[in-house]
């Protein structure tokens, strides 16, 4: 019998197999953007700085005398004190002021979660007719001035009966942040997984059951946003509760507009009013920072 003798080509591959390979070097591309850019965190920490120096200048005013803080140019190593605080804890009208904002706040954030979620829902999930169209209405809402309207509001008030009255402010608050959030949980909404929408409706579960133990968990991190943007347009309007409000239902911005009368602007008082009326969103806000960041990016990236 002859004996099989291989082809070239196959004792070729056959010493290419047994012979030991290099270590493949494998090159990543990297985009301008991916690599790491040191003027960017300058960028950044510069535009930080920015926006806390004002700040950061509000906090040191608020612990000077009347005295130091009216000198130009300011002093910075004036000697400190809690004479502003006292004057503003000493105040018979700032814990009514407080207590008014807050109740307007929390209540008419509540009132939008509360309408704004379901429309989110019938716009997003469960598209109704013309959402299109129902989406450039509650937009076309927020092209008039308040200002334009703040007379026949006032008018209003007046016929009503519901001047200098907390309840007017929770309508009016309610109304005004309610497109915005409207907009802002239509986004959310859109990210749930229409699987787990089919798999509660074959459980049987209805609207109200879906909405909470369906949606709400998934949007937690959109609706904390969305109720702490709320949150905070409502804390800081003053238009409306300088217009609308009087001894009874001023709120804190309207209290602030107090420390300036006829004998001058009271500095250092207003720096500590200012810094006290800012800690509640302050807190509010280092309390949602996690799921506020979270609702702000869901949905930026496909």
């Amino acid at each position: 019998m002859a004996a099989h003798v291989p082809s070239p080509s196959a004792s070729r591959a056959a010493v290419d197999a047994s012979e030991p390979r290099p270590a493949q070097q494998t090159y990543r591309k990297h985009s301008p953007l991916s690599r790491p850019n040191p003027l960017w965190g300058v960028a950044a920490w510069a535009v930080g700085l920015v926006f806390a120096i004002p700040v950061l200048w509000m906090l040191l005013t608020s612990f000077h005398s009347e005295v130091d803080a009216a000198t130009n140019p300011p002093s910075l190593l004036a000697p400190l004190t809690l004479d502003g605080y006292k004057s503003f804890f000493g105040n018979a009208n700032a814990f009514p002021s407080l207590i008014n904002s807050a109740t307007a706040s929390v209540v008419s954030t509540l009132l939008v979660l509360a309408l704004a979620i379901p429309a989110a829902y019938a716009l997003s999930i469960r598209p109704v007719k013309k959402w299109s169209d129902v989406l450039f209405f509650l937009l076309s809402t927020r092209f008039l001035p308040i200002v334009a309207a703040l007379l026949p509001l006032y008018l209003f008030a007046v016929r009503t009966g519901s001047l200098d009255q907390i309840g007017l402010l929770i309508a009016l608050y309610t109304t005004m942040n309610l497109p915005i959030a409207i907009w802002m949980m239509r986004s959310f909404l859109a990210e749930v997984p229409v699987e787990m929408l089919e798999a509660a409706q074959l459980d049987g579960a209805g609207l109200i059951r879906t909405l909470r133990s369906v949606v709400a968990p998934v949007a937690m991190p959109g609706i904390a946003a969305t109720a702490l943007i709320c949150f905070i347009f409502s804390w800081q309007e003053l238009l409306l509760a300088r217009t609308l409000t009087g001894v009874v239902a001023g709120t804190a911005p309207v209290f602030l507009t107090s420390f300036v009368t006829s004998q001058g602007l009271f500095l250092a008082q207003v720096c500590a009013a200012a810094v006290v009326v800012s800690l509640p969103v302050l807190a509010a806000g280092f309390a949602a920072q996690d799921k506020l960041v979270q609702g702000l990016s869901l949905g930026a990236v496909k």
